[in-house]
C-alpha cells in the first residue's frame, strides 16, 4: 500500500514502482485528511485532481485505490481516539504544527486497518513522519512492514512536492534554498565539521539569504532524531532537516548523511 493525500507526482509514482516491487498488489490510498491540518494551514486549498491521479495510478499498474469521503473515515458518531509517539512528535514539524501528527497516526492506522497490507511505503521526503509511522506500528503490532522510498528531486535539487505548483518562477528560485542549505550541511560534515549548532546555523543563513521564513534547520540522530552534542556519522548517522515559507507556502526537505550510501544531493 501507498497511503497519499493526492496531487500525484513522481515522488509518488516512485513509491508506487517501488511497492510493485514488493508484492503482488498494490493500493494506493487517495484522501486529504482533514485532522493533520490546523485551522489555519491550507486544507480547503489542497488540491484535488482526482481523476488526473486515477489515471496516473494506472499508468503505474496501480490494482486498487481507496478514495473514501471524510464521512466514511471520520463519522459523527465516532468518539476522537488519540495515537501519538511523544519523544517523535513534540519536535519540528510537530513543534510548528501542533496536532499534526495525531492526525497522521490516526489517519494511517485507520487507513492500515481497513486496506489491510503485509508492506506499506512511505517516502523519505516527510522524514519525520516516517520515524513516527515506524515506531507506531512496531509500538501497537500492526501486521505490516513500513517501506522507505527515496525523495525525488527536479535536476536542479528541488524535492518534489504536491505543494510547488503555489510556487511561483521566483518563488521557486528561492525555494531552491532549501536542498542548497542541505548540501551545504553535507560539506559542512564531510569536511569535519562536529559542532551540529554550527551546520544549523549555516543551513539557516542560506535560506535567509533567499528570503525564506525559516522554521527550523537541524541536524538530528537519524535512528530517533535524538539531539547530538557533536557529529560522529561512524557511530550515528545523522539527518538535517530543513523547514520553511516560501511566500505563503511551507516546504520541508532532509538528508540522511553518514548511512554509506551515495547522497541524492550530490551533482554528477
Amino acid at each position: 500500500m501507498v497511503p497519499t493525500m493526492g496531487a500525484l507526482h513522481d515522488g509518488h509514482l516512485s513509491l508506487m514502482r517501488q511497492a510493485r516491487t514488493l508484492a503482488d498488489h498494490v493500493a494506493v490510498s487517495i484522501f486529504v485528511n482533514p485532522t493533520q491540518f490546523a485551522p489555519t494551514e491550507d486544507l480547503e486549498k489542497y488540491p484535488r485532481p482526482l481523476e488526473r491521479d486515477l489515471e496516473l495510478c494506472r499508468e503505474v499498474g496501480v490494482d486498487f485505490v481507496f478514495n473514501p469521503s471524510v464521512d466514511v473515515m471520520y463519522p459523527a458518531d465516532e468518539l476522537d481516539v488519540v495515537v501519538d509517539v511523544p519523544a517523535l512528535t513534540g519536535v519540528l514539524e510537530g513543534a510548528h504544527r501542533p496536532g499534526h501528527f495525531v492526525g497522521v497516526c490516526r489517519v494511517v492506522a485507520k487507513l492500515l486497518s481497513i486496506v489491510g497490507p503485509n508492506v506499506a511505503v512511505f517516502g523519505r521526503k516527510d522524514y519525520q513522519q516516517l520515524k513516527v509511522i515506524e515506531a507506531m506500528a512496531t509500538g501497537l503490532c500492526l501486521p505490516v512492514k513500513i517501506v522507505a522510498g527515496e525523495t525525488v528531486r527536479e535536476a536542479d535539487g528541488l524535492a518534489l512536492s504536491s505543494r510547488n505548483v503555489y510556487l511561483s518562477d521566483e518563488q521557486r528560485a528561492a525555494a531552491l534554498s532549501l536542498s542548497k542549505a542541505l548540501r551545504e550541511a553535507e560539506g559542512m560534515i564531510s569536511d569535519g565539521v562536529l559542532d551540529p549548532r554550527a551546520i544549523e546555523t549555516a543551513m539557516r543563513a542560506q535560506m535567509q539569504a533567499h528570503h525564506v521564513t525559516v522554521d527550523y534547520a537541524a541536524v538530528r540522530g537519524a535512528r530517533d532524531l535524538c539531539e547530538l552534542d557533536l557529529i560522529n556519522t561512524s557511530m550515528m548517522p545523522v539527518v538535517c532537516l530543513v523547514a520553511g515559507r516560501v511566500g505563503a507556502t511551507r516546504l520541508i526537505d532532509n538528508v540522511v548523511v553518514g548511512e554509506g550510501t551515495r547522497s541524492p544531493l550530490a551533482r554528477g
